[in-house]
């Protein structure tokens, strides 16, 4: 008898992540357009991890190219095209120097196209999955549908964080002393 409770768990597991998803994704989006104090020690703490991820990602996308053959080419266009839309980002934030610090405020419709790209990879996954339940062919003959487009999305992410961290970075005042 408990063993039946471990998919009716799996599924309730599911069916909360299904209902979780669009507040999670409303979230990023409310939260990547918030108004926000750039602290010097967690900026700069930022730009450095996001450095070490984006090698580190750049490195597991050249093991992953033993499976998947595309994977390592979307890796570093997803990263270009995210350093790109990272620097637009910077261009398009507004920057307030005050006396308690350095206020950015991210540009809302830039944060509302990541998340946008990021629901569109979740919603194309799906796609792909209930296709290959069903036994049909998979999309994959597009260049759009490859398994290795989520590694595209993934470099998009990490570019544009990258970016966004380092010239941020550079926008702090001045240590003193």
């Amino acid at each position: 008898m408990p063993l039946l409770i471990v998919p009716l768990l799996v599924l309730a597991l599911l069916a909360l992540w299904l209902l979780l998803l669009p507040l999670s994704l409303w979230q990023r989006y409310r939260m990547g357009k918030a108004r926000r104090r750039a602290l010097p020690w967690l900026v700069r703490l930022n730009a450095w991890l996001l450095l070490a991820s984006a090698l580190l990602f750049l490195l597991s996308m050249g093991v992953a190219g033993l499976w998947w053959p595309n994977a390592t080419t979307y890796a570093f266009g997803g990263l270009a095209t995210g350093l790109a839309t990272g620097t637009a980002g910077l261009w398009l934030s507004r920057f307030e120097y005050t006396p308690q610090g350095l206020f950015y405020t991210p540009n809302a419709w830039l944060s509302l196209a990541l998340v946008l790209l990021v629901a569109a990879r979740l919603a194309m996954g799906v796609v792909e999955t209930w296709r290959y339940w069903q036994g049909r062919e998979a999309l994959s003959m597009l260049p759009a549908f490859e398994h290795a487009s989520l590694f595209a999305v993934a470099g998009i992410l990490l570019g544009h964080y990258l970016a966004y961290a380092w010239g941020l970075r550079r926008r702090l005042p001045p240590r003193l002393g």
